[in-house]
């Protein structure tokens, strides 16, 4: 009698290899599919503090995890006081780009404006620009998503007489038009803060609204920020 000897062909052999390295590979990919997206936010002072108990990176945190969304992101912040875009350019490398983030948002120009007065330095537009465009030129070849954010208030007088009110103003159009230039995300920051506190100071104080100190965000500021910053993140 004549047995046949099955004869498992190189094709199925190849096959068989393939199927294998899938049931491998699915648990890795599935682990790599859930890997939250990393958001960085790169900033002076503002953002520094944000990331303290009841800042608005600490309520951000808070709030996407009440929507059950804390899972799907891990945000980091990357704040130091008295930063001007000259300071976040030299660190730049080691507080954002070695942490390969997904999402950047960058926050300053608070004190490239302020520090005129108040410490005799600050940044001349062009040197703004010429630093800002850098960042963002380098986080471009890392193919990070970038949201811009414009400078929000240096006092909270609601009609345009606080003393850094023009600078200010300037300083946000020079954003804007690189956010328009680069085809990058826009936060008006400068923009969300005015509105907001022309219907909310009726008496035109400095301070007492979202600021504590003309600048630095109290409870209401960094609940207000949060709102902002968790609309630009999720694109709502």
């Amino acid at each position: 009698m004549l047995f046949i000897i099955p004869y498992k062909s190189s094709k199925v052999k190849k096959l068989s290899f393939l199927f294998k390295i899938a049931i491998i590979m699915l648990p890795m990919l599935a682990m790599t599919s859930s890997k939250p997206v990393r958001v960085i936010f790169f900033g002076d002072s503002i953002t520094q503090q944000g990331n303290q108990p009841g800042g608005y990176i600490s309520l951000l945190k808070e709030s996407l995890e009440k929507n059950g969304q804390s899972g799907q992101y891990e945000l980091i912040g990357a704040g130091i006081g008295g930063n001007k875009v000259y300071d976040l350019y030299l660190r730049l490398e080691d507080d954002v780009l070695s942490k390969q983030p997904d999402v950047v948002f960058i926050y300053v120009g608070i004190n490239d404006v302020w520090h005129k007065t108040s410490h005799g330095t600050g940044t001349d537009p062009a040197k703004y620009v010429k630093f800002y465009e850098a960042i963002i030129k380098k986080l471009k070849e890392q193919n990070i998503r970038i949201v811009l954010c414009t400078p929000s208030v240096i006092g909270e007088r609601m009609d345009y007489s606080n003393p850094q009110d023009g600078d200010l103003n300037y300083y946000a159009s020079l954003i804007r038009d690189l956010a328009s230039q680069n085809q990058l995300e826009l936060l008006d920051l400068r923009k969300d803060f005015q509105t907001h506190l022309e219907k909310n100071n009726p008496e035109n104080v400095e301070k007492g609204i979202l600021t504590t100190d003309r600048v630095h965000l109290n409870a209401k500021g960094n609940t207000f920020l949060a709102e902002k910053m968790e609309g630009a993140l999720l694109k709502k």
